[in-house]
């Protein structure tokens, strides 16, 4: 998740957008879920906080559901992107997520697919690029490039890409 924290702060900023990413690692022990987060504006951004109310959540696993409150601060139109292969009236969400705000992909299984390993940084961002359209594919490749290099830098872009038309519609 720090990675895909990165890599959408870096592609927004590749944009013309003002941007912070950094983690939040708790006392718990190695292993334990990690969350980050990630500010975009089109303005400076002054505030030096933890997101309390997010506009979007993105989920890289889903097993983390239920054993963290992942989905705290969500407000009513709050986009949340699960990695899961599975539609979003199919999960066990708390009632007051409403399923029309939900988005799923099965970024695992794309990662293994185009990649080779069950790595879904990059098909995350893809997907949130292409379900909100905060970021453009240009920066997002350029984004992927820069942090990766030669074959597993291409590998990773078809894998966002491939991200990126799915949450468009395109088949």
């Amino acid at each position: 998740m720090v990675t895909a924290a990165e890599l959408l702060a870096s592609a927004a900023f590749e944009d013309g957008k003002f941007t912070q990413a950094y983690p939040s690692f708790g006392s718990e022990r190695m292993g334990s879920p990690v969350a980050s987060f990630v500010r975009l504006s089109d303005r400076k951004i002054r505030l030096r906080s933890q997101i309390y109310e997010p506009d979007y959540i993105i989920v890289q696993d889903p097993t983390v559901i239920g054993a963290v409150d992942v989905f705290k601060g969500a407000k009513e139109n709050t986009m949340i992107l699960i990695n899961i292969d599975k539609k979003p009236e199919e999960l066990q969400l708390p009632a007051e997520i409403d399923r029309k705000n939900v988005r799923t992909i099965p970024a695992t299984q794309i990662a293994l697919e185009l990649i080779g390993k069950p790595i879904p940084n990059t098909v995350m961002v893809g997907a949130f690029a292409g379900a909100t359209g905060e970021i453009g594919l240009s920066a997002v490749r350029n984004s992927i490039r820069k942090r990766f290099s030669g074959e597993m830098g291409e590998k990773n872009v078809l894998a966002l890409e491939k991200a990126y038309q799915v949450m468009k519609g395109a088949k």
